[in-house]
């Protein structure tokens, strides 16, 4: 399934949201630009579990493995990025992205401690924004490109149902991988940072004042 777009127009300008977005772009044509070199830069500063450098939460974060990691990743941040922003704020969206993707490192490491393969991208913060959205807009809606038999057909499905079916998937994905020592997608990141949005996002939030009764 492929998100295109949300039903909850952004109430502000999402200026850190987009600002995430083209640091991650313009991180990644650095490293395009890096050609042959490109491994060792992603080994410096990608979040290796078996020699955990807590700098490396933060910069693994902001880099990909190829151009559909990065769209991919962009497009979710996107599409819900906004409506996290206009429900934090600006400043504490920004701290609540970090917080969610070092989260995120933080507990594939815990799982997967023993792998000397790099893990880089940032689903796991974008797992965050995810979570804190399953509990901020229950009513929205999800126009999504759904694959049936061999055609795409579009829909609209609940936002609750996909962003469940989505976390459903990592962890079941994830307990299939606990025993694989071949590197891959990490599961336990997104599934960290999915409930890492869900403990931050409330936390977090704007307390807007209560409308008095009259209004």
């Amino acid at each position: 399934m492929i998100p295109l777009r949300d039903t909850i127009p952004s109430a502000t300008v999402p200026v850190v949201n987009y600002a995430i977005i083209a640091a991650n772009v313009i991180v990644f044509l650095y490293e395009v630009s890096l050609g042959p070199h490109v491994e060792a830069f992603i080994f410096a500063h990608g979040l290796v579990p078996r020699d955990f450098a807590f700098t490396n939460l933060v910069t693994s974060m902001f880099l990909h493995g190829g151009w559909l990691h990065l769209l991919g990743n962009m497009l979710y941040l996107y599409i819900f990025g906004d409506n996290v922003e206009d429900r934090l704020g600006h400043g504490r969206y920004l701290i609540f992205y970090l917080l969610c993707g070092m989260a995120a490192g933080s507990a594939q490491t815990l799982l997967n401690e023993g792998s000397r393969l790099p893990m880089v991208g940032a689903s796991g913060a974008i797992a965050g924004v995810l979570g804190a959205y399953f509990l901020f807009y229950p009513g929205a809606r999800v126009v999504t490109l759904v694959p049936v038999f061999v055609f795409l057909q579009v829909f609209e499905i609940p936002a609750v149902f996909f962003l469940l079916f989505w976390f459903l998937l990592q962890f079941v994905s994830g307990v299939g991988a606990l025993h694989s020592t071949s590197g891959g997608v990490a599961f336990w990141a997104h599934v960290g940072g999915f409930v890492a949005g869900m403990v931050l996002g409330p936390t977090m939030r704007v307390r807007r004042p209560a409308r008095p009764e009259w209004a």
